[in-house]
Formats: C-alpha cells, sequence, structure tokens
C-alpha cells in the first residue's frame, strides 16, 4: 500500500513576527534547519519508498512560492490545489479526499500534515505512519498523538482509552480536548492518559468522505461543486471561488474527529513541534552554555535564556534574561519568552495603522523573482528587483508614477510601447507614467535592478496588466 502525503500550507504564522507575515509565514522559512524550510523538511520527509507525490493545499497567493521550494528539492509531479479563501482544515481535507477518490479510488490512504511542524526523528514517525496503515485500511481515523513533556496551554490533547493493539502501541481514541488552562494541562500529564495532537492524521478517503459527509454534510456539498467547477491554471488546480467562499471556517477536530466513533491514538516520541510560537522555537534548538540561541550577528554578555535573531544589524544585549529579540530589516520585536503567545494580539494592532508591516515583508516574492524596498519618500520609492532566468513581468501600465531602471547585474529585455530594447550592466532605461512596458530577463544568470519610482501614488495596485505568462491579467496576485 503506497501512502498520498496531504500537506496543508493555508496558516499565516502570525505568532512568529516579524520573521513570518501573511504573505511569506513560517512554512516557507529556514526556522529550524539552516538548509531547509518546513514544508520542504514536510515533503522531504515522505520522498520515501512507499508514498505517492505529495498533494499540496495552499493560499493560491503563495503558489508560486510553493511550487519554486518542491523544485529545489526536486519533488517531482506534485498536485498543488490553491484555496480561493482560508477555510480551516476539514474543507481542505474533504477537498483533497474528494481528488483522491478521484485520481486513485476510494480507498487509496492519505496521510494529511501541517507543513509547518518539526520532527527531529523521521524514523520514528515513518514507523509510526506504517504501524497505522492497517487501521486505515480497516476503516479508522488515525491520530498521531505525541507524549508531552511539561504541561502546554498552546495545544490541544488526546485522551487515550482502551489499547486495542499493544505491540503497535495503538488505542481507541476516547476524546479531544482543545487548549486546557494551565491546572487541567498538569492533571493531563499526571495521569499519563492524555497526549498532544499533533494535527497528523492517516486515513483512507472514503472513511473521511463518509464521516465528514455524516457530521458535516453542506461541507461536502460545496466542495464537491467547488472541485466539480475547478481550473487547471498552468500547473495548479484552482477551485471554484464562488462555492468554496460558502464554506464554514472550521478545523477537522471540530468537524469530524471529536464526533465520530472510529478513531484511533498511535503515540509517538519524534521529537514534535508545531513551533507556534518563538517560545516553543527557542525550546527545539541548541543552545549555549548560557540557554541562548543566536542566529546572525550579536554580543550577548551576562544574558540567558534568550532567543536572539538578526537579519541584518548587530544586536548587543547586556545583563538581561528570558527574551525574545528578533530583528529584521522593516521591524524589531522585542519580547519577554514568558508573553508570547500574546503577540497575535499586538500584530492585530500593528495591522490597524500599517497593514504592510503587518503582514508583508520589505522582500517580496513573485513567480519571475522578487522585488525588495530599499528606501521609501512622499513621492519616490527604490526597490531592487531580481529576475531569474527566462522570466517576464507582466506587459503592465501606471497611472500615477514613473519609473526608472538601472541593470547593476545581467541583461534586461524590456519592452516600450511595442518596441524593445537591451540594456547591459550600467545602462539604465525610462518609463514614462502611462507607458506600456515589460522587463524580461533573456539571460542564464539573474537580472538585477535598481528600479527609482517618482509619482503622487506608488502602491502596488497601480498596476493594470495586459499580458501575463502567469495568469494575473487585472489581478494584485503574486
Amino acid at each position: 500500500m503506497r501512502i498520498i502525503p496531504i500537506i496543508l500550507s493555508g496558516g499565516a504564522g502570525t505568532r512568529l513576527w516579524p520573521l513570518s507575515r501573511a504573505t511569506y509565514p513560517k512554512q516557507f522559512l529556514n526556522l529550524y534547519s539552516t538548509e531547509l524550510t518546513l514544508i520542504q523538511e514536510t515533503c522531504r520527509r515522505v520522498k520515501e519508498p512507499g508514498f505517492f507525490p505529495p498533494i499540496i493545499i495552499c493560499n493560491a497567493e503563495h503558489r508560486f512560492i510553493v511550487a519554486e521550494q518542491l523544485r529545489q528539492i526536486n519533488i517531482e509531479s506534485p498536485t498543488i490545489i490553491l484555496e480561493p479563501v482560508g477555510r480551516n482544515t476539514a474543507p481542505a481535507l474533504t477537498i483533497a479526499a474528494l481528488y483522491v477518490k478521484e485520481a486513485y479510488g476510494e480507498n487509496a490512504v492519505m496521510l494529511a500534515m501541517p507543513s509547518d511542524h518539526i520532527i527531529k526523528d523521521s524514523e520514528k514517525f515513518l514507523s509510526a505512519v506504517r504501524n497505522g496503515i492497517g487501521q486505515a485500511e480497516k476503516g479508522s481515523l488515525v491520530s498521531f498523538g505525541i507524549k508531552p513533556t511539561h504541561p502546554e496551554i498552546a495545544y490541544g490533547y488526546i485522551n487515550n482509552g482502551e489499547i486495542i493493539d499493544k505491540e503497535r502501541g495503538i488505542s481507541i481514541t476516547a476524546g479531544f480536548v482543545e487548549k486546557p488552562d494551565l491546572e487541567t494541562a498538569k492533571e493531563y500529564v499526571r495521569s499519563g492518559n492524555y497526549s498532544w495532537n499533533s494535527g497528523i492524521l492517516l486515513f483512507s478517503a472514503k472513511t473521511y468522505l463518509s464521516e465528514i459527509k455524516k457530521f458535516k454534510p453542506e461541507i461536502i456539498d460545496l466542495c464537491i461543486e467547488s472541485i466539480a467547477k475547478k481550473v487547471n491554471d498552468m500547473d495548479f488546480i484552482r477551485l471554484d471561488e464562488k462555492s468554496f467562499a460558502k464554506l464554514p471556517s472550521v478545523s477537522v477536530d471540530y468537524a469530524v474527529m471529536e464526533y465520530t466513533k472510529k478513531g484511533v491514538t498511535i503515540n509517538i516520541d519524534c521529537g514534535w513541534s508545531d513551533i507556534g510560537s518563538w517560545d516553543s522555537l527557542w525550546d527545539m534548538l541548541d543552545k549555549d552554555k548560557n540557554g541562548n540561541v543566536v542566529i546572525g550577528k550579536a554580543n550577548l554578555m551576562d544574558t540567558g535564556n534568550s532567543y536572539v535573531r538578526s537579519d541584518g544589524a548587530t544586536i548587543n544585549m547586556l545583563g538581561v534574561d528570558n527574551l525574545i529579540v528578533v530583528s529584521t530589516k522593516d521591524a524589531i520585536l522585542v519580547a519577554n519568552k514568558n508573553m508570547v503567545q500574546d503577540l497575535k494580539a499586538l500584530v492585530e494592532k500593528i495591522r490597524k495603522t500599517d497593514a504592510e508591516l503587518a503582514d508583508s515583508h520589505t522582500k517580496v516574492y513573485r513567480p519571475w523573482g522578487y522585488y525588495e524596498s530599499i528606501d521609501e519618500g512622499g513621492r519616490y520609492k527604490v526597490k531592487h528587483i531580481n529576475v531569474k532566468p527566462g522570466e517576464k513581468l507582466s506587459l503592465q501600465m501606471h497611472h500615477h508614477r514613473s519609473e526608472h531602471w538601472i541593470v547593476v547585474r545581467g541583461t534586461a529585455k524590456v519592452y516600450l510601447d511595442g518596441k524593445e530594447y537591451f540594456l547591459s550592466e550600467n545602462r539604465s532605461f525610462y518609463v514614462p507614467m502611462g507607458a506600456k512596458h515589460s522587463l524580461e530577463n533573456p539571460g542564464k544568470i539573474n537580472l538585477d535592478l535598481i528600479e527609482i519610482q517618482v509619482g503622487a501614488y506608488l502602491g502596488e495596485d497601480d498596476i493594470i496588466r495586459f499580458e501575463d505568462r502567469y495568469n494575473r491579467i487585472n489581478q494584485l496576485k503574486p
């Protein structure tokens, strides 16, 4: 039996702000490994014999980031399904199960995993998955529980019932509990009958669809409609927005797992964490003799038990303890490590006055490469633009700004009002306001240029697209 991995990549990860933001959330970041992002680690984990290529369910705005990160680790023939809007895990898994039923048959076994979790011991995890295949084939919904190391109030818990397979560590799922208070969590740990809910599930498409139809028939009906009206967009499957938007936003735990009588649990000790906050990330990483995790440039004296990360400026700390200090190019976070669960509220406060700072990095990824804001004033903005070899920006125009481009590396092919121009290094080009223009990298190396925008309005929504190889005509989409 080969397993179909379902990778859920819809989260925003605001509790890891300012590193994780809505336009580039934590699953796309190197938080644990210096070489792989979290979604790359998740996909690499199941790039093993016995697994089909993964199915990724992701936000439509992240589609090119997902595709590029999978390409970087040689994941061949992934299926990428785009959610028009976020509707939590129950609709996402229903869509995945309907797709799997059509492509592989209703008895196919699916392994549903969040894209942004850490698992230190992949062999133990895969062994537990293989131990659960028989139960999934028999019609069970298999949950993977994590043996708790401390009373944690940020995780849900699974109540472990009667053991039905001692050799494989399988028990009846007696119930789910959402994020208890501290005293209740302490009692759960003392009892030995509860495990953390990892959010990882194993089941057949037939079983899941039967249970979601039983408990939430409105979800399966709308998902059937949305997938029936899907559109193939390049290498992506774009769900019907009108029907998908009508779906309730509900987790699979609330929709199915709390009601089903078919749940079983396999408990594993594999070094798991959902790294939902800065303190949980600190807890997972190697520390110096003073309990500090330091990434980037920093000087620490009489400082302990802190997470310190800089993407540029040198951080200098003296005589402090138990802090989270994160510095990016446009934001600095200094927080008590014991209060990082409240970071989401801080981000909401920031969003009210500066939505761009709350949700977007200075570096913004596009299917053709990326741009990075360097400086900005009342009527000007300066960007670094990087275009990958063979890629091309849309044919577009702006109502409120002109642009001046300076090539610093590579060769640029410029289209302006029906004419073509080639620019080499140290050459510049002027794009008047209202002119139809585009930019292409015809070379074999990355194209880097500096763009200077001048005008009364410099927002990213001042773009009218006429032609676009990425199907973004008149849409402000990545």
